[in-house]
């Protein structure tokens, strides 16, 4: 039961109440339901005090004692407790809104369920605090210390966190909604199913943190650091993931519609699977890999992208050759001479035996060609290339050439068996090469072409 007397005490000033609670420490304090607000209480010992439901709006608490002390559903809002110890102490349901809680101890404070919109806890100490269901909208924590605090479905939206340390505090399905992030440390955090939306988390610390299911549609999380991080199940679409570090992390089932990738640091531990390019009212379309989908996406949906690939395709032509000096020189005419008929030749230099990676790089390339040429005089690693490109894309033409000294190497004609490859053009020189180019290696090339693309469409058409 409130005490009366307790009440008439305490406002009579901080000085008067200490002195009071000196003389006679074994009496119980309950002041509970008391009109308190805007008192200068700075200083004030209130450690084990009962203030349920106690009105200390606007009042001055810097540097007061709250260890211990009871203060379910009190009103503190607007209230300074810069400094004040308030260790251990119950403010479930507390009204701190707009509250000064700079430098405040408040570890292992009880707020589940209080209303702390636009307080400030600058530097504050929250090491263990319960937050679960607080309001903590707008709200300012700068060099804050959340470590193992429980936020747990608290209401976070647009609060400012800045070097903010949440290590291994529990933020499942709390409001983070555009909240200010940046720097803040979330080492081994719990944040599944939590609302991170237009949330700024650029340059934050979110390694070994369980994001799973999380909210992050429109997140900046450039230059953050997620390495070995649980993302699975999360949402992307359109977050900003520019210089991210996800190495070791699981991005299983993330939806990644319009996100912005570059730069992205990730190794083979990194799980990429399943991850949803499409939008959320559209057909699901996955793919497993974070760096292509965008561009697998444009391929799908973005028809300007289409055409501009279809012309590059169409003017592209690969050249397969020996960089010997009389070799090139030929290699060097062909080219100067295709980039005149508005071509984009692409030039291999076959003088050394081709590596795996540069036989992928000539095989990805030939898939963008309108047609192939092939110098196959004094062959050495074209065999193996051609080998490599002809059975597998029926759609490319091949147009050997080659210098009427020599004859075809003894495996080539095993490629007439591909209706795609034309009959080897014989030259004497560079000079007969040119002059008959378009006649003889571009035309029937370009013909062959036409064909395939015709008796596809029809293909097409009848199915």
């Amino acid at each position: 039961m409130f005490s009366p007397t307790q009440i008439e005490l305490i406002k009579q000033g901080a000085e008067v109440w200490n002195d009071w609670r000196i003389e006679n420490p074994h009496i119980k304090i309950d002041i509970s339901y008391a009109e308190l607000r805007e008192l200068d209480l700075e200083n004030v010992d209130l450690c084990n005090a009962r203030l349920k439901g106690t009105n200390l709006q606007g009042t001055n608490l810097n540097d007061a004692h709250l260890v211990s002390a009871h203060l379910c559903d009190a009103d503190l809002s607007g209230a300074d407790l810069s400094y004040a110890n308030l260790d251990t102490a119950n403010l479930k349901r507390a009204n701190l809104s707009n509250a000064n809680l700079c430098e405040a101890n408040l570890c292992k404070a009880k707020l589940c369920g209080a209303s702390l919109d636009e307080a400030s806890f600058a530097r504050t100490d929250l090491t263990g605090a319960d937050l679960r269901e607080a309001s903590l909208m707008e709200a300012i924590f700068d060099n804050t210390n959340l470590t193992d605090a429980n936020l747990s479905k608290a209401k976070l939206s647009k609060t400012h966190f800045f070097l903010t340390n949440f290590n291994s505090a529990n933020l499942s399905s709390a409001d983070l909604h555009k909240a200010n992030l940046i720097y803040a440390d979330f080492n081994k955090t719990i944040l599944s199913e939590a609302n991170l939306s237009d949330a700024d988390l650029s340059n934050a610390i979110l390694k070994e943190t369980n994001l799973r299911g999380a909210n992050l549609t429109r997140a900046d999380l450039s230059n953050a650091d997620i390495s070995n991080a649980n993302l699975s199940g999360a949402d992307l679409t359109f977050a900003r993931l520019v210089g991210i570090n996800i190495e070791d992390s699981n991005l299983d089932g993330c939806r990644i519609h319009g996100i912005s990738a570059w730069d992205i640091r990730l190794n083979e531990n990194t799980i990429q699977s399943n991850l949803v390019i499409t939008p959320n009212e559209s057909s699901t379309i996955t793919v497993d890999h974070l760096e292509m989908a965008q561009f697998i996406y444009l391929l799908l949906n973005n028809e300007k992208i289409r055409d501009v690939i279809n012309a590059i395709t169409s003017k592209v032509v690969l050249i397969l050759g020996r960089f010997t000096p009389q070799r090139k020189a030929v290699l060097d005419a062909l080219r100067n001479h295709l980039r005149k008929q508005d071509y984009l030749p692409i030039l291999f230099d076959f003088e050394k035996p081709s590596s795996r990676n540069l036989t992928e790089t000539i095989s990805t390339l030939a898939h963008m060609a309108r047609f192939l040429i092939a110098d196959i005089t004094d062959a050495k690693s074209i065999p193996q290339e051609l080998q490599r490109i002809v059975p597998a894309l029926p759609s490319l033409p091949v147009q050997p050439i080659i210098d009427n000294s020599q004859y075809e190497y003894g495996m080539f004609k095993d490629f007439f068996d591909y209706p795609w490859v034309l009959m080897p053009y014989k030259y004497d020189n560079i000079e007969d090469l040119l002059s008959s180019l378009e006649a003889k290696v571009i035309t029937p090339a370009r013909t062959k072409a036409l064909e395939i693309e015709e008796r596809r469409a029809t293909i097409e058409r009848e199915i």
